[in-house]
């Protein structure tokens, strides 16, 4: 009843404002810009003398967004669109009262950089909701995305497509060829068009059309562009060929027959893309290459819940925003301790092989699971129906082992057919959407060893869509509903319903058990926002719920289960400038967590405020407080204990974004019972000439955790935790880390980038307890009253009850140092458009022991004594179209 009555509270709260909200049926008619046939090809060059510049229509009346909302432009800008068989041509010339103040500052493709640029938007589709981008800035560097959601942009996606600038004594000029083949697009009567000049020194961003700041929506105001008509686009048949050589120098151990710290691996493969009329894409890979440029961040983790890391593979990434599940219509999206399920992780396809390694003197393992083969298809068809499907097969992999010089192998990932089909319609220009993604698995084992260790198969639906709840789109209802089913072994089913997203087997939870005949899990989760979209009055409130059985960690990715979550918040934005802001605002909520047995897991309240003040300088300030609460996690699958009361601040100021040097701070604290964790940290942006940027983001986190998790033992006396005891630490935790990048552009083809990670983290340990009883957050101190705790090299062994009937039990000493160095240096050459050759340098090394003293200059060193693992990579790719 409570939760019901939470929900009905928000909807009767907001009903009034619903009904009086008035219908925007008024609407500015939209701009028509009209594009022309070239009677002549066009050359690429940033001159805009040929003689289809001269004589197509100019555009010309652009408006501020910044910094005078809705003030004429400061300094003329001039378009002109045109279109042959093959592509679409913009021209654009940016005036410039004072030519030598125009910033022009080169970086790699879709660097953000601090640069006068101009941008064309473009919605072929004309769905007012989609579409693409394309760029340059004054020094001529390349910028291009999609967009999504109409106000959404996603800069992964990187087109084949010719730009090139100038600049002279009236200012400077863009020019792009931008081929059809890279668009998607239902017919050529009328698409979508925008434009956009930023002009760096005076902060001013100009648009043909743009959104106020307490508006909504970006495509679907986009103006209408007109006139291409009669084309006949060239089929659509791209091949991206590759060869890779590959040198690995790493650590080896003596007598190691598989590794003798030399290792060299040739590759090849390609990726192929067929457009299917002009509005469907296939794409095929075979062999296909998914090297990283950039390698995953090094991470302490110390929690039961798997590390995120975000896709940096080529072939997943284009086209990825299709497959954006449960957040459509709405542009925000809160979450209180609320993290929405992925339902498609692509990372799972071709992860690290998942299969258990059988005891031997030496093994070898493929880093990777191999893709044998992948296709993908999408785009729009009929009426506004956007589709995509993923099929990919990845092979068996083996570990070849060697015990006593005697030569074997074992499989340890068994073939395995990942299958992705997600399907979206929109009606009535956006208005409403519905949708649904579906994810199947299956796995051909030829190891009976690994049925109880993986699922046999996995099949997960989702339907999610949203509706404007009026004509001007103000208010909106958004969200999902999705449903799991796993099959496997008993044995695989029991570690499945024990693990650390389900914990099935805790003791005092009556709403779950763990079945031991069960050979297959079932459950679902759903999640519904309603959200204010324009005005200066915010308002979010949202509920969700995974239910204990959900599950989709074999093509998605899954945090926890077992919740249920509710939160309702507001705020209010200032948009006009005045003397002590530029803009500003402040935000509040109020959020609860459920278990399914009732049991309050979370809650508390949250404020936030930002402001930028009239120099341009960012502060945002954030607080929260958290009741006591139960905790269900803590004890990883033992009984509830409680959550000591807590709260939160943040701090976050940074300077003026588009100057030279651009200073963050940043720090924070949380305080909850004994337990007190601080962090600061700093970001510098440094840009020392037109062509190099430099940063560097030092943070040093401090954390005394005083229930940190050790371990668990069985002990038949331990009758208040149902035999067994659950044993933790004190834990005195520092982790200094820094995240340094330099970018070096020499042209807007040729880049070499340098990324560097060090990290240092110890972890002290002391005063071991155990848990004293559910539902409490009270702890026996081992060492005190009749229990004992005795150290000796490296193993601490307890005596929970001194002279009574209880078993002494060990455990290793879990202190921890840990340094690490990541790093790599990649030279990127785009030598012909959509052809590139990358020289990659990527070493990393790192060293552990249990001397957890935080000494910065003892840990470089020991940083610096670490053998490193050094890759070196040559890899190029032809771009083939016909």
């Amino acid at each position: 009843m409570k939760r019901t009555g939470m929900v009905l509270a928000v909807l009767l709260a907001v009903a009034p404002d619903l009904a009086a909200t008035p219908a925007d049926t008024a609407r500015t008619p939209r701009p028509v810009v009209r594009a022309v046939r070239t009677p002549r090809p066009i050359t690429i060059d940033g001159d805009l003398s040929e003689y289809t510049w001269r004589t197509a229509p100019v555009w010309d009346t652009f408006v501020q967004r910044d910094p005078e909302e809705g003030a004429p432009a400061t300094e003329k800008t001039e378009v002109r669109i045109a279109y042959d068989d093959a592509a679409l041509y913009v021209g654009a010339r940016m005036h410039d009262s004072s030519p030598d103040s125009i910033v022009a500052r080169l970086g790699r493709r879709d660097a953000n950089c601090t640069s006068d640029y101009f941008v064309v938007y473009l919605d072929p589709y004309y769905d007012r909701r989609s579409g693409f981008y394309f760029a340059l800035d004054a020094a001529g560097t390349f910028y291009d995305g999609v967009l999504t959601n109409d106000e959404w942009d996603d800069e992964s996606w990187d087109g084949v497509w010719e730009g090139k600038v100038q600049q002279d004594s009236d200012g400077w000029t863009a020019e792009m060829r931008i081929p059809f083949s890279q668009l998607r697009f239902k017919g050529t009567n009328t698409w979508g068009v925008n434009f956009e000049r930023d002009i760096a020194r005076k902060h001013e961003s100009v648009y043909l059309v743009f959104t106020p700041k307490d508006g909504s929506g970006f495509v679907s105001r986009f103006a209408d562009l007109r006139g291409i008509e009669q084309i006949t686009p060239p089929s659509r048949v791209e091949a991206l060929p590759y060869v890779t050589a590959k040198a690995e120098y790493t650590r080896s151990t003596p007598g190691d027959p598989f590794n003798n710290g030399k290792k060299y691996t040739p590759g090849f493969g390609a990726d192929f893309k067929v457009g299917i009329g002009t509005n469907l894409t296939l794409d095929a890979t075979v062999n296909p290459d998914f090297g990283q440029v950039e390698v995953d961040p090094a991470v302490v983790n110390l929690s039961d819940v798997e590390t995120f890391f975000s896709e940096r593979r080529p072939f997943f990434i284009e086209g990825a925003s299709i497959f954006n599940f449960g957040q459509g219509g709405a542009r925000s999206y809160w979450g209180f301790n609320w993290s929405t399920p992925d339902l498609f992780y692509s990372r799972r396809i071709g992860r690290a092989p998942q299969g258990s390694v059988p005891d031997a003197d030496y093994a070898d393992l493929p880093p990777g699971t191999r893709i044998i083969g992948a296709g993908k298809l999408s785009g729009q068809f009929g009426d506004n129906w956007s589709v995509g499907t993923i099929q990919a097969v990845t092979a068996r992999e083996y570990a070849e082992l060697s015990t006593n010089g005697v030569h074997s192998r074992a499989e340890i990932e068994p073939l395995t057919y990942y299958g992705i089909l997600r399907g979206q319609k929109q009606f009535g220009e956006g208005m409403q959407g519905l949708g649904f993604l579906g994810t199947y698995t299956a796995r051909m084992f030829r190891d009976d060893r690994l049925r109880d260790e993986m699922n046999r198969d996995a099949a997960v639906l989702g339907i999610d869509g949203w509706t404007f709840l009026d004509a001007g789109k103000v208010w909106v209802i958004s969200g999902s509903v999705m449903g799991s089913h796993v099959r496997g072994t008993r044995d695989r089913m029991l570690d499945l319903q024990t693990n650390s997203q389900h914990y099935f087997q805790r003791p005092d939870a009556d709403h779950v058990s763990v079945d031991s005949s069960a050979t297959s899990l079932t459950g679902y989760a759903t999640r519904f926002w309603l959200n204010r979209q324009k005005g200066n009055m915010l308002f979010n409130a949202a509920f969700g719920a995974i239910h204990p059985g959900f599950e989709t960690n074999d093509l998605g990715f899954l945090r926890r289960t077992d919740i249920i979550n509710m939160h309702v918040g507001g705020g209010y934005k200032w948009v006009e400038p005045t003397s002590l802001y530029r803009q500003a605002s402040i935000v509040g909520a109020v959020f609860r967590n459920y278990d399914f047995a009732g049991n309050i897991t979370w809650e508390g309240v949250f404020a936030t405020g930002e402001a930028q003040f009239p120099n341009y300088m960012w502060i945002n300030l954030m607080g929260a407080y958290n009741p006591e609460t139960i905790n269900n996690q803590r004890t990883r699958g033992g009984p509830l204990s409680l959550n000591p009361a807590g709260y939160q601040l943040d701090a976050d100021l940074s300077t003026d974004r588009r100057q030279i040097l651009v200073v963050s701070l940043y720090g924070g604290t949380y305080q909850s019972g004994w337990t007190r964790s601080v962090y600061v940290g700093t970001s510098l942006q440094w840009q020392p000439s037109s062509n190099i940027n430099m940063r560097f983001g030092p943070t040093l986190e401090i954390n005394r955790e005083y229930s940190q998790w050790v371990d668990v033992f069985d002990d038949e006396y331990a009758t208040h935790t149902y035999g067994r005891r659950y044993v933790f630490g004190e834990m005195d935790q520092k982790t200094l880390s820094a995240n340094i990048r330099i970018n070096w552009t020499f042209t807007p083809k040729l880049s070499l980038q340098v990324f560097l990670q060090p990290l240092i983290s110890t972890g002290l340990y002391g005063q071991f307890k155990e848990l004293a009883a559910p539902w409490t957050f009270d702890f026996n101190i081992y060492g005190r009253d009749s229990s004992t705790i005795v150290y000796d090299r490296g193993v601490y062994t307890v005596d929970p009850d001194g002279p009574g009937p209880a078993s002494p039990f060990s455990f290793s000493d879990p202190n921890y140092h840990f340094v690490s160095l990541r790093g790599n240096a990649v030279i990127r050459w785009e030598f012909l458009p959509g052809s590139v050759l990358y020289f990659v340098w990527t070493q990393s090394r790192s060293d552990a022991n249990d001397n957890a003293v935080f000494q910065v200059d003892r840990s470089f060193r020991e940083l610096m004594d670490a053998h490193p693992d050094n890759i070196f990579m040559i890899k190029m790719t032809y771009w083939w179209s016909m």
